[in-house]
């Protein structure tokens, strides 16, 4: 199986996710590219994740893995 993975990075706001910030437009555009890719390459299983990290500088961030969201 092959994964294609979306990170997203928030480290400013309280009031926002990370994976909020993957808009219709972007999800759009990653489930193309990767259409595309698993076409020119003969892939049949195949998935996309959304890894969402929120955290400052020096603290420890909170990872998030967002499994098959396209």
């Amino acid at each position: 199986m092959t994964i294609f993975v979306e990170v997203k990075t928030l480290t400013s706001s309280a009031n926002f996710f990370p994976e909020a910030q993957i808009t219709a437009r972007k999800r759009e555009h990653m489930l193309h590219a990767a259409q595309h890719y698993c076409a020119e390459h003969e892939i049949d299983h195949w998935q996309i994740d959304v890894i969402a990290v929120e955290g400052k500088l020096g603290l420890t961030p909170v990872v998030t893995h967002f499994d098959n969201v396209v």
